[in-house]
């Protein structure tokens, strides 16, 4: 977050009003409204049962039983691996390379589905680099990750219904997604008051900025329209075992280094993720406009949920990276980024 930055006292969440404001104790409306759903309503957690009775139902009618999006990070990495082994589920692999994938993402899936015995697609595209080369020559404050994740989950939703795969698996965490109704809403909810102002500012790019651009003449603009999309050409459920397993990222990262060989790339942010080279910019982009990242409200998440500590959350995603590193993404696309630090 930017220096000087007021947050909340319980998360980690800055003060960013209308959308987050703090009550005069310092703690944000955010962890107040989680506190009074958590007084008032009755949440059941999913267990992993109920994730055994949806395999169960598709298990052994297709020629996949489920599709795992694969990053090579952790959470998708050890998804792939639960799905394998404890699952015993007939697996596909679908990776997707836009040009800044690392070296070290695509080894990781290479090793897992090699040792897993998983069948592979890495699907490499140049497509979406105009819109990333607009996004940052322009100064937009539209997050680079959200327009990148909804063009990833219209080729999932497209692959699986190629293939007729009745489950998406995703890597996602429960500071992602902690409720069994987002399984159909893809990791975040962007009408969430921590997301509106990023979700409003990447709409609006997406639909007034690119009409100089006949590729991108049918983009959806929001994941509501690729789910909608979806719905028209195969039914897939997407899920996530994080979700449903008690197993938090300290065991699952033991298990895939030793049976997997899995390894963090030197520099990545947060550290010890395999995040692509462009999410230095967007990480970047986001705290400049907004003064907090998607990682912040994840992990805020998390700490309300009591899964992870302030300290900890506030360790993690320390800043990592410097200008050079800035520089060197956005100077393969032909940009000079000192004019927008």
């Amino acid at each position: 977050m930017q220096d000087g930055n007021k947050i909340c006292k319980r998360c980690i969440m800055p003060e960013n009003p209308p959308d987050i404001f703090f009550n005069d104790d310092g703690v944000c409306n955010i962890c107040l409204a989680h506190d009074f759903v958590k007084k008032t309503e009755v949440i059941q957690k999913p267990l992993e049962s109920d994730l055994i009775k949806i395999l169960d139902k598709h298990r052994g009618k297709h020629k996949y039983d489920c599709m795992v999006m694969c990053s090579g990070g952790k959470d998708s990495t050890s998804a792939l691996y639960f799905m394998k082994k404890r699952y015993k589920l007939n697996v596909l692999a679908f990776m997707f390379d836009h040009g800044f994938e690392t070296e070290e993402a695509i080894s990781n899936v290479n090793k897992a589905v090699d040792i897993l015995g998983i069948d592979l697609i890495l699907y490499k595209s140049s497509f979406m680099k105009p819109m990333f080369e607009k996004m940052i020559s322009t100064d937009s404050k539209a997050v680079i990750c959200h327009p990148c994740s909804i063009w990833y989950m219209d080729l999932a939703f497209d692959t699986a219904a190629r293939y007729d795969i009745p489950l998406i698996v995703a890597g996602w965490t429960k500071g992602q997604s902690t409720k069994q109704e987002v399984m159909s809403k893809c990791g975040c909810n962007v009408h969430a008051a921590e997301f509106k102002a990023m979700a409003d500012s990447t709409k609006d790019f997406l639909e007034n900025s690119l009409s100089d651009y006949e590729q991108y003449k049918n983009f959806p603009k929001s994941m509501e329209e690729v789910l909608k999309r979806a719905k028209k050409r195969h039914k897939s459920l997407v899920i996530s075992p994080h979700w449903f397993l008690p197993y938090g990222p300290e065991e699952y990262i033991k298990i895939i280094k030793e049976e997997l060989g899995w390894k963090a790339p030197e520099l990545s942010y947060p550290a010890g993720s395999t995040n692509c080279t462009l999410n230095f910019i967007s990480v970047y982009n986001s705290l400049k406009h907004f003064g907090y990242t998607h990682y912040h409200v994840e992990a805020s998440k998390l700490i309300r949920e009591g899964v992870i500590t302030r300290e900890e959350a506030l360790e993690q995603l320390k800043l990592n990276f410097d200008k050079k590193t800035l520089q060197d993404v956005a100077g393969k696309m032909g940009i000079d980024f000192t004019k927008h630090l």
